[in-house]
């Protein structure tokens, strides 16, 4: 390719970034007040939407907490793109309006084919690198934000159900102890908890309240929580034994967790080894050979980008041969 073929790409991608970034900057300063408006109703549902006829309706036919659940994954299969991309900001825990990410998206993807360019990428791996770089990287960093909020709600959850069991105990009713929870516990415990009294305080059903809270923290030990209280508000029965059992068996998760985490740490360890032996050669071989290496970037940049991918996907099926659920 050109060099001056190559100059004015990079002047092009260059100048459409900054335009995207200076009218997402431009958006985001002049409907920000909305937007944050927007999210808290949205997070607390009061901004209705097709499906919250059809959730009273179910809420009225009373029907079980276990089928509810089990239909959420057919109703995330229906959901379409911009959903899919909202509800991955929710479980991430993140408040952007979808056009801002996708303009942010759009603005990776730029630099991934400027980069491509600038390392002389052969001509099929420069939209690659945009689309890695504008699709994958975004879904790579929101899950990664979803795992981390996720394990913060789970490692304090036994807790905030202690505090809800002592007090019931002590006669304390249970919307009473939610707000206790909300106002005492930081980070996702509290938010998420906050959300659910704000929902109780506007008249939400039950089933609407843990039907968004569910997509917003999708883990098992809160679905526990989830069926206990449907399944109290139903049948009735002592609540605070209920959660009492929860609580030691989230632990007991908890418990298995911490040891499969500890036995598979040798194979993790060993994976980490294996990837980053190939960039310590190569670092090394920088220092003693310099002429080597660039041979390799000038003439065989093609099978950079091939060993690359192949290390990639090696280390994809490690970590899931690594990668035990509990």
């Amino acid at each position: 390719m050109d060099f001056d073929i190559k100059t004015l790409l990079i002047i092009i991608s260059a100048g459409i970034g900054i335009i995207i970034l200076v009218g997402g900057i431009v958006m985001s300063v002049v409907i920000k007040p909305k937007v944050r408006l927007k999210h808290r109703m949205e997070a607390i549902g009061t901004i209705a939407n097709s499906g919250s006829v059809s959730a009273k309706a179910e809420s009225r036919r009373q029907k079980r907490i276990q089928d509810k659940l089990k239909n959420i994954g057919e109703e995330e299969a229906k959901e379409s793109i911009g959903d899919k991309i909202k509800g991955a900001m929710l479980r991430a825990g993140v408040q952007i309006e979808i056009p801002i990410f996708i303009i942010g998206c759009i603005i990776l993807g730029i630099v991934g084919v400027v980069g491509a360019i600038l390392a002389n990428a052969p001509p099929l791996a420069i939209p690659a690198a945009g689309i890695v770089a504008g699709a994958g990287l975004p879904k790579l960093i929101l899950g990664r934000m979803a795992s981390k909020r996720q394990q913060a709600f789970t490692s304090n959850f036994a807790e905030a159900i202690d505090v809800i069991t002592r007090g019931i105990r002590s006669g304390l009713p249970v919307g009473e102890c939610l707000n206790v929870i909300g106002r005492e516990f930081e980070g996702p415990v509290g938010e998420e908890f906050s959300m659910i009294v704000e929902g109780q305080r506007l008249g939400m059903t039950l089933d609407e309240i843990l039907a968004r809270a569910l997509k917003r923290i999708p883990t098992p030990e809160f679905k526990f929580f989830a069926i206990v209280l449907q399944i109290q508000r139903q049948t009735g029965g002592n609540l605070a034994d209920t959660l009492d059992n929860l609580s030691e068996v989230l632990r007991d998760r908890k418990r298995i967790k911490d040891k499969v985490k500890a036995l598979s740490s040798e194979a993790k360890s060993s994976a980490g080894i294996i990837a980053s032996l190939p960039f310590l050669v190569l670092a090394m071989l920088s220092v003693v050979n310099p002429a080597y290496v660039a041979t390799l970037f000038n003439d065989g940049i093609h099978l950079v980008f091939i060993g690359l991918g192949m290390m990639g996907v090696g280390v994809f099926v490690m970590a899931q041969m690594i990668d035990f659920e509990v």
